[in-house]
């Protein structure tokens, strides 16, 4: 499967963007989906992930009640809703898919997931 991650940009603190990845060359409802992060000189982080039947979505701490994820089977597209953004969300952010089974794949590490998209950058001003 190939991942396509869009939606990044400039904005304030306390402002919101919506990241897609839309993915390509798969069967979609075959992978859990993923969205990690990396700033500067840090290594990937974890931030949200759903389960492929989308009953179930997981986040980081930091972004719980602010950022939603979510996916549309109909266009083969992940969703990451990011709002009161903050100067500490700057990254590059990914989108990640796995299609480990459920009781394989730890959704919050990176060797979970075997494809991988190319970063979008998120930049908020304080």
């Amino acid at each position: 499967v190939q991942l396509q991650a869009s939606g990044g940009g400039l904005v304030q603190a306390g402002g919101s963007l919506r990241l897609s990845c839309a993915a390509s060359g798969g069967t979609f409802n075959s992978y859990h989906m993923g969205w990690f992060r990396q700033a500067p000189g840090k290594e990937r982080e974890f931030v949200a992930a759903i389960r492929r039947s989308g009953g179930y979505t997981y986040y980081a701490d930091s972004v719980k009640g602010r950022f939603t994820i979510s996916r549309d089977s109909a266009v083969n597209t992940v969703y990451l809703q990011m709002n009161s953004l903050k100067p500490e969300d700057t990254a590059a952010y990914y989108c990640a898919a796995s299609n480990r089974n459920s009781g394989s794949w730890y959704y919050s590490a990176t060797l979970s997931y075997a494809y991988w998209g190319q970063g979008t950058q998120v930049t908020v001003s304080s």
